[in-house]
């Protein structure tokens, strides 16, 4: 494909097409892709608002597959480390994680925590016999509408 472009490498190109998936970029006399991922470090809702055809940008050549003649690029990785995450526009705002004492309690704990014995069987007696007459109601009520509609 071509001797001089090295994976690796930051080169300098030419926008020939920008589409939604990513920009399509020159490098001399062979084209690569720069991924609507690797445009920017901030999140890309319309990639016109980052690049435009004719545009020259410099860009980091990701891999290069020589079989299918594709070039990966990324405009993202080819900035200046200070400018590839800027301290306003950090993705997620991290707290400390609080310490685990032994005041706090844990809702999983609480969840599972064994009941008395009496309490959960009678409860689950309970439940079972409501669960058993609406599915009684139910089934009748079927049965009905399907009695008139055989008539």
């Amino acid at each position: 494909m071509s001797e001089k472009l090295e994976v690796g490498s930051i080169v300098e190109g030419k926008v020939v097409r920008v589409k939604p998936f990513g920009a399509i970029v020159s490098l001399g006399n062979v084209q690569g892709l720069v991924h609507i991922s690797q445009i920017a470090n901030s999140f890309v809702q319309d990639i016109n608002d980052h690049v435009k055809v004719g545009d020259m940008v410099k860009v980091k050549i990701l891999s290069i597959d020589e079989e299918n003649h594709k070039i990966a690029l990324s405009i993202r990785d080819a900035l200046p480390k200070e400018e590839r995450r800027p301290k306003s526009d950090k993705p997620f705002n991290k707290q400390p994680r609080r310490q685990h004492t032994e005041t706090t309690s844990n809702p999983a704990q609480e969840y599972f925590r064994p009941q008395s014995s009496v309490n959960a069987s009678s409860d689950f007696e309970e439940k079972m016999k409501e669960w058993m007459k609406q599915a009684n109601d139910r089934q009748t009520s079927l049965n009905k509408r399907a009695n008139k509609r055989s008539y």
